[in-house]
């Protein structure tokens, strides 16, 4: 079976797995801000639409002036795109043949990317269910690497690594003269973050990417930035194409970024539904991943097959995103976002129907 590569566009899922989509359903696959996008998009939106027969700024200078005055680094470290799949795809350009270590389980687009761009690559496997990251383990994967791919907080598994670790490995990479490409792409829905940004000014091999399509919801517009020292940003704006953003994009970016009372709010709405939903799964004997994010990993321990869960859920109108192509896991998790208070419900409903026949197996 060919499986979709992506959560969302639930109708690909379903096609594959030779179902009809249901006239009603839940998606859990993607994982967005369930609270939606700021009010203030919505408010904006007309005049939005009185640029759009502008050309887009190519270099984006007002959004990378804003970026660059909250986050205290020269706009020449900043580089903006169309949502850190380009980025990542800019990336992999750069690494065209070069030995990459990629950190999984993780997001699929590295590999992809990578292997598009015929990239030796080196697959670290983090071990179930803890997912421990360690850099001694990690060592001897670094021998002779140009890059090193690690997702923090982690996508599947929600995970934050701890700063110490990530600082060690940073510099275990410069020894070693390897570019370490960090990607957080969830960093805003942590409520305590230690931002590396500022160590971009001290490491000449630390990249990080930044999505603002999940905090904000706006995957549909596609926004995203990158720092690192001057001289890789503008090598990687070289294998850039011509207004690679749009103009409401580079609009909707700056409004958003002005939003610091909806990213608290959204933090903690996050953190509220995800010690709720924690609960009920501990209560229930349903083991997950230590996410401190919108979306988490989830295993039921009692069934021998994950699939039969998988299957269960989809014909109840719940949709989770499966993990049968990423590395490592192949199946035996299901991915779940945090969605509104009453869908949430809606699932531990789901997964209580699922348990009664499974109780005493």
């Amino acid at each position: 079976m060919i499986w979709p590569s992506h959560g969302s566009n639930p109708q690909y899922l379903f096609k594959a797995m030779g179902l009809a989509l249901p006239k009603q359903y839940i998606d859990f696959s993607a994982n967005i801000n369930p609270l939606g996008p700021p009010p203030v998009l919505k408010e904006k939106w007309t005049d939005f639409f009185e640029e759009i027969t502008v050309y887009p700024d190519p270099f984006a200078t007002q959004l990378k002036d804003r970026i660059s005055k909250s986050e205290q680094i020269p706009s020449d470290s900043i580089l903006i795109g169309n949502g850190g799949a380009e980025l990542i795809t800019l990336l992999a350009r750069m690494l065209a043949g070069k030995k990459v270590i990629i950190v999984e389980p993780t997001f699929l687009e590295y590999e992809k990317t990578c292997q598009a761009n015929n990239c030796e690559i080196v697959y670290h496997q983090l071990r179930e269910p803890n997912f421990d990251l360690n850099i001694d383990d990690l060592r001897s994967s670094l021998i002779d690497a140009d890059a090193l791919f690690l997702c923090n907080p982690n996508n599947p598994t929600g995970i934050q690594y701890p700063s110490t670790t990530i600082k060690s490995i940073i510099e275990e990479c410069e020894k070693r003269d390897c570019l370490i490409i960090l990607d957080e792409a969830f960093f805003d829905f942590l409520i305590d973050y230690d931002s590396f940004v500022p160590y971009i000014n001290k490491f000449l091999n630390l990249i990080i990417i930044r999505s603002m399509t999940k905090m904000f919801a706006i995957p549909g517009i596609r926004l995203g930035y990158l720092v690192a020292q001057p001289a890789l940003v503008s090598e990687l704006s070289k294998l850039q194409s011509h207004w690679s953003t749009n103009t409401i994009a580079l609009l909707a970016g700056e409004l958003c970024l002005q939003n610091e009372s909806f990213i608290k709010e959204t933090q903690e709405y996050i953190d509220y539904e995800r010690n709720r939903l924690f609960a009920f799964f501990k209560q229930n004997e349903f083991l997950v991943s230590a996410s401190k994010v919108n979306f988490y990993l989830l295993q039921d321990p009692l069934s021998k097959d994950q699939f039969s869960l998988f299957e269960f859920l989809l014909h109840h109108g719940v949709i989770p995103r499966h993990t049968f192509n990423f590395p490592g896991l192949e199946g035996r998790w299901l991915r779940f976002a945090i969605k509104s208070h009453e869908e949430n419900n809606q699932l531990m409903e789901v997964l209580a129907q699922w348990r009664q026949p499974h109780s005493s197996s």
